[in-house]
Parts: C-alpha cells; sequence; structure tokens
C-alpha cells in the first residue's frame, strides 16, 4: 500500500509540474527571446584547470547543490597507458585507492572511509549507463575503461543516490572522448613501453559524415609484472555510433569489450612482505574475465525548454577464477585440486528521463523526473578444478559442485524526481525524492560436511538454500546552493542511502572467512556543506565539510572456533563518518607575469581528514570508538606542474596514514589476511612533449622505490597483503592525425 501512495504522490508532482509548463507557454516565448541557455547553465564555466564541477543541470541530469568534480583528462600528466590510479584521481579528495595490479586492469577507490574494492560502493557508469557486474547484488567492477579512450571523469558524492541509485559513496561515470565534427577521419595511435615486460598499444578511430559521426578504439596491453607469477593479456575494444535523425532526435549506439587473462602471484604475510615484498608463493593462480556491454542512448528534445532521454544497456561477462584460495601461510601442493569459482552475468536495464524548465516566481526553475527498470541474474558456482598450473577452468565434478551452485536473480523498480525552485538570481533549492522497489533472490544449494581431527568425512550433504527478498523505501534529500560571486558558490546537501546485501554476503565457501545468514541491509545519510569556486581563474578550490552516518554496518570481525581463526562478516553496529575534503589549485606564474606568459607553473594540494568510527556496538569483540575499516585518516596528494611552449613536467607526491582491515581493529594475524595497513607515500615523475601531431610521454613511477602495500586480501587476488610496486618506467609515442 505504502508503494501505491508514493505512486500516487509522484503523479500528482508530474500533473503538477506540466500544468505550470502548460501555464507559462506565453512566458516561455519571453524566455527564448532571453537565450535559456544563459539561464540553464548557471554553474561555474569550464576553466583552465585540469578539475572542475559539474554546471547545475547538464543534459537530463541535476547536480545543483551537490559535491561533484569532473576530472579532464588532457591534464593528465601520467601513465594512463596503466590506468595509474594515483595520478588520475590525483586531485580529487578523500579518495582511498587500491593498487591491486600494475597495469590497472581493475580500479579500486573508495571515498570518505568507504571500502575501495573495485568500486563497489559508488554507482559505476560508462557514458552514462552500469557497467559494474549487478548494480544490487553485486556492484563491483570487473571492467575498467581505458583511461587513454576517455575525454572526462565525472564524480558526484553521496548525493548522487537521488538519481543514480542508492549508495553510499555516490556516482562515478566515465565519458568517452566524442568524435571530431570537423572531420572525416581521424586516427591516434599509441604505442607504450614500461619495465618489468610491460607494453601498450592504443588505436582510436573517429570522424562525422553528414549525420552521422563514430568513434571506436583497440587497446592490447600485456606484461609480467613486478612479481613473478604477475604475466598478464589484456584486449578492450569499443564502438560508438552517433546518428543526428533531425535537429531535436539523436540516436547513439555503443558496444564495448574487455577480455584479458591474469596470472595472479598471491598475497603474503606481513614476515614474508618485510624478507621480500617481490616473492611470490602462488604459481598457479588465474583470473579470467569477459565482458560484453551494449547501449542504446536516444536524446529528444521538444523544444528549448524541454527534453527526454532513453537509454537501454545489457551486460553480459562472465569471471572465472582458478587457485589456492586456503590461507597464504601454508604451502600450496604442486598435486592439489584447485579451487574454481565462476561467475555469469546476464543483466539488461532501461532508463527514461523528462526534463522541464518553467518560469517560478520570475525565474527559471527545472523539473525532472525519472524511472528505472532493471533485471539481473548472477549464475554463481564454486567447486575443485584440476590440479594443473595453468588456466584450465573446467570443473571435475559439473553435476556435484564440490561447495556451490546458485542462481542469484534480482529485478528493480525505481521512480525519482528532483527540482530546482531557484528562488532568487543567486539561490537555488533542490528538493529529491526516490522510490525503491527491490528484489533480491538465492536459489541453489551449498554443500556442507564435517570432518574429524584426520581429515575423515564423518558426514556430508547438499543444503537446499533458497530465499527471497522484497523492499519498498523511499530516500528524500535536499540541497541548497547560493552564488556569492560570479565564480563562487556556497553549497549545502542531505540525501538518504542505501545500500543491499549482496551475493558475496549471501553464499561463498572461503577458508578465510564466514557469513552471518542474517544479515540486514544497511541504511543511513550522507550531508556535506562546502565552499567552491575559482578566483580570477587564479585559484581553484572547494573546502568541504561531511557526515556519513551508517545504520547496520557491514563489516568484519576476528573470530577463532576449535581449530582456527577466521574472518566473520555481519552486521557490526552503526557508525559515522566525519571528515574534512580540501582541494587548492594556484595558477602560480599567471598570479606573477599575468595571462601574457610563455611559461605556466601550477601547485595543488588536496587534502582529506576522515575520523570514523562504530558507535552504539552490540558486538563484544568491537568496542563503541573503534575505527571503520579501510579508513585513513589523512590522505595527502599534492604536486606541481610546470609547462613551456608544447613541455611539460609534473611531480606528484601522495600520503595516506596507517589504517584497519577490520573492525576489532587487529594489528596482526598469522595468515595476515586481516592487521593494520602501515601509512605509505610514493612520489612519481612525469614529463611530456607535443608538437602538432606528435606527442611524447615518459616518466618514473614510484621515483624513491618504496616497499608498501594497500591492501590485505581474504581471497582473490589474496589472501593476505597485496604488495604494491616498486619504481617502474615507461614511454609513450603517440601520433593524431
Amino acid at each position: 500500500m505504502k508503494s501505491k501512495y508514493l505512486l500516487a504522490l509522484v503523479s500528482c508532482v508530474v500533473c503538477c509540474n506540466l500544468l505550470i509548463a502548460q501555464d507559462t507557454t506565453a512566458t516561455e516565448k519571453k524566455i527564448r527571446t532571453k537565450k535559456l541557455h544563459d539561464v540553464i547553465i548557471s554553474a561555474e564555466k569550464d576553466n583552465h584547470f585540469g578539475i572542475t564541477r559539474l554546471k547545475q543541470v547538464e543534459g537530463t541530469a541535476i547536480y545543483a547543490g551537490k559535491k561533484s568534480e569532473v576530472i579532464v583528462m588532457t591534464d593528465v600528466n601520467g601513465n594512463t597507458a596503466t590506468n595509474n590510479s594515483r595520478q588520475i584521481y590525483s586531485k580529487v579528495s578523500g579518495l582511498n585507492i587500491w593498487e591491486s595490479d600494475g597495469a590497472g586492469i581493475q580500479l579500486g577507490i573508495g571515498g570518505r572511509g568507504l571500502n575501495p574494492n573495485r568500486v563497489s560502493n559508488f554507482n559505476t557508469r560508462q557514458n552514462g549507463y552500469d557497467i559494474s557486474a549487478d548494480a544490487l547484488g553485486y556492484p563491483e567492477s570487473y571492467y575498467t575503461p581505458p583511461s587513454e579512450a576517455l575525454e572526462r571523469i565525472e564524480i558526484v558524492r553521496g548525493a548522487a543516490s537521488l538519481q543514480y541509485g542508492t549508495q553510499f559513496g555516490g556516482f562515478v561515470n566515465f565519458k568517452f572522448k566524442q568524435a571530431p565534427f570537423d572531420k572525416k577521419i581521424e586516427i591516434t595511435a599509441r604505442q607504450t613501453l614500461g619495465s618489468f615486460g610491460f607494453y601498450n598499444a592504443f588505436t582510436s578511430l573517429g570522424g562525422t559524415i553528414g549525420k552521422i559521426s563514430y568513434y571506436t578504439f583497440y587497446q592490447y596491453k600485456t606484461g609480467d609484472g613486478w612479481r613473478p607469477n604477475s604475466h598478464f593479456d589484456v584486449h578492450t575494444a569499443f564502438a560508438g555510433l552517433n546518428y543526428q535523425v533531425t535537429s531535436k532526435l539523436k540516436i547513439n549506439l555503443e558496444y564495448t569489450l574487455m577480455k584479458y587473462l591474469a596470472k595472479q602471484a598471491g598475497g603474503l604475510t606481513d614476515k614474508q612482505f618485510e624478507e621480500d615484498p617481490r616473492q611470490s608463493n602462488r604459481a598457479r593462480n588465474w583470473f579470467a574475465v569477459n565482458w560484453n556491454l551494449a547501449a542504446v542512448n536516444v536524446d529528444y528534445e521538444f523544444n528549448e525548454t524541454s527534453r527526454i532521454n532513453w537509454r537501454s544497456f545489457g551486460l553480459y561477462a562472465q569471471r572465472d577464477a582458478l587457485g589456492n584460495l586456503g590461507k597464504i601461510n601454508r604451502a600450496d601442493p604442486p598435486n592439489s585440486k584447485r579451487d574454481y569459482l565462476q561467475d555469469k552475468f546476464r543483466n539488461y536495464g532501461t532508463e527514461l528521463r523528462y526534463l522541464k524548465n518553467y518560469s517560478f516566481i520570475k525565474h527559471m526553475s527545472t523539473f525532472l523526473i525519472g524511472g528505472r527498470l532493471y533485471s539481473g541474474l548472477t549464475l554463481r558456482k564454486q567447486g575443485l578444478g584440476n590440479e594443473n598450473s595453468g588456466p584450465d577452468f573446467y570443473y571435475l565434478n559439473p553435476d556435484n559442485l564440490e561447495h556451490s551452485n546458485y542462481r542469484f536473480p534480482s529485478q528493480n523498480i525505481s521512480l525519482f524526481s528532483e527540482n530546482v525552485f531557484r528562488v532568487t538570481p543567486k539561490i537555488a533549492i533542490t528538493p529529491g525524492i526516490r522510490w525503491e522497489y527491490i528484489n533480491t533472490n538465492s536459489d541453489g544449494y551449498y554443500h556442507l560436511e564435517n570432518r574429524d581431527l584426520a581429515g575423515n568425512i564423518l558426514y556430508e550433504e547438499n543444503v537446499q538454500d533458497d530465499k527471497s527478498s522484497y523492499r519498498n523505501l523511499v530516500l528524500l534529500g535536499l540541497g541548497v546552493s547560493d552564488k556569492l560571486t560570479k565564480n563562487t558558490e556556497l553549497y549545502l546537501n542531505f540525501s538518504q542511502n542505501y545500500r543491499s546485501i549482496n551475493f558475496n554476503d549471501m553464499r561463498v565457501v572461503n577458508p578465510n572467512s564466514k557469513v552471518d545468514l542474517n544479515l540486514k541491509d544497511e541504511k543511513g545519510y550522507s550531508t556535506d556543506i562546502g565552499f567552491r569556486g575559482n578566483i580570477k581563474e587564479l585559484i581553484n578550490f572547494d573546502i568541504s565539510l561531511f557526515y556519513l552516518k551508517y545504520k547496520d554496518r557491514i563489516g568484519s570481525i576476528q573470530k577463532k572456533d576449535i581449530y582456527e581463526v577466521y574472518r566473520y562478516r555481519t552486521n557490526i553496529s552503526d557508525s559515522r563518518n566525519i571528515g574534512l575534503e580540501s582541494f587548492v589549485e594556484l595558477d602560480v606564474f599567471k598570479l606573477i607575469a599575468g595571462k601574457d606568459r610563455k611559461l605556466g607553473i601550477s601547485i595543488f594540494s588536496n587534502y582529506s581528514y576522515i575520523d570514523a568510527r562504530y558507535i552504539n556496538s552490540t558486538e563484544p569483540s568491537v568496542k563503541s570508538g573503534n575505527l571503520v575499516e579501510y579508513a585513513p585518516a589523512h590522505i595527502l596528494k599534492t604536486g606541481i606542474t610546470t609547462s613551456y611552449k608544447g613541455f611539460k613536467i609534473t611531480y606528484q607526491y601522495a600520503y595516506t596514514s596507517e589504517q584497519y582491515t577490520e573492525a576489532t581493529n587487529t594489528k596482526f594475524t598469522s595468515d595476515a589476511v586481516d592487521g593494520l595497513i602501515p601509512s605509505y607515500n610514493i612520489s612519481d615523475l612525469s614529463l611530456s612533449y607535443t608538437y602538432r601531431w606528435f606527442s611524447l610521454f615518459t616518466g618514473i613511477n614510484n621515483l624513491t622505490n618504496n616497499m608498501y602495500f594497500t591492501r590485505r586480501a581474504d581471497g582473490y587476488p589474496g589472501p593476505g597483503i597485496i604488495p604494491s610496486d616498486g619504481r617502474s618506467f615507461y614511454v609513450t609515442l603517440q601520433v593524431k592525425i
């Protein structure tokens, strides 16, 4: 019944706004004579800085009053061939970065004290549509768009929950480069060589012929890795076609393919890391991904004040993990059978958005309403694989798996609406609402067995495990922005968030961890207040405070049974994250020499402070006041870039303070699955030169060759400490014609 009332409420809102639109036809004619676009685009204009912000309204999306960052990829002077997250996200405050591989195959970022694991706390999209494994039950991204193909990366914090899904972290959108409008064909070819056998080839093709424009690329990269047993081969391809049917109607078709095979060196214990972080004790672990994404996007402009966007997407993908999941402080017998985990993803969704600009108390306001239908299906199997050492992905007993065999279907229906009320030329108030219907199911079996101390099986059976969970929920939000000056703004936002338990929480057999079968979904809210803008195009800044509240936070704690210590995943308690995020960039030479100068010098500093703690804990081993895992108190990134004509040189320094990996704040465990991640710092040096159609990029990553790590894994690619790469070099040649 609750959902029916909500649907009625949303319908009333739509009708009221349509009536407003009907009554303001005459007003719209006046608006047209006053250049409507000057009113709509009322946030900061694009500037020469490498990071900007989203406008209050872009396309059919509203960002007024929300904390946002846009990374302009042409400004990134770094190793884009390896998707180097440290360099690409250097100007985004508060991001904790996992470095799982030196090739940038998988991205791991988390903000405001949230787990960075495969960007799972963000709603992750490419050109506006989903790219994660399953947006509801398994929101992890095994596919990361190549940085060499990107125009920009858009990031919106927790306030994105109303328009893009309920995640606490917010929204990340990778936008590919667009086809040039003044050329029938444009070719960009890049060749990169680097340390440890790294090779990358990237070629793109784009252009415009009449009403049709196209952009396509292919990337291949391979390497041996910094550690033994770390070889990888990655293929990524993309094709996009735009057809401008009429001046009002545009249709876009896209297809993405990513395939890779990676050998995984496994984790290390603390002692092994101290002795030699480059060693590997796993020679039979493999990981493979086959990702297929397709999307269609339709934009239609009714008139100068209203437009509609419809996008549909589908994912047909698979990931395979094969190897020894056992504790890293135990040997891997060469003739023992390996664990084999296979996931297949069959997802599709469609999203419709309608945006209307109308006059409200003599000022232009903007109304947005949209809906989303989503269906996901994950097929998950876990059993024994062969005892070989190669990537032989098959089960020994496919009809009777030794661990589990599940279907995880999910459905989602959502309606959302936001409205920007511009009550004065400077002040905008943006209320929003989102209704969600979520249905997640599990259907399958897991294998249960009891053994004696000698390892003999006393009892075993396949246990049928069928569950269904239906939820209706409403999220509310409110944003306020105040343009204090032409280029500075005060913003405030409050938004509710929600995160459902994922399929890993339902059933995965892992000797290093166990899951509470009575897990509950997480609820909470996030709020921030900040001051941002630029001053005379000399200083670009964004300084904000945030508060993030979690109820029934899911986390991991150390537990013991008769035989061993293991990680137990459960609803630990409530938590709250309080913090400061700041970013300042200064164009030094322009300050001194003014606009007429050939030399450019810019300095940036990006610092965040987070105090993330558990509160109201009922778990005996977790004291109220314990620090939340993967929430370092201090994250600092700073750097300087000097440019002269076509030359550019960038030095960057990054520091992350210590952090825990589970809620009891354990500093050490013998299997290294949990424990302290010590503080670490890294320096990078990058150089580039561009002359007409030719460019050269080179640099040194981890300049001082520091030995450090950013994560401890309980499964693949560990378990244990995953060391980050030492010093490495690269050189890239680019030709663009």
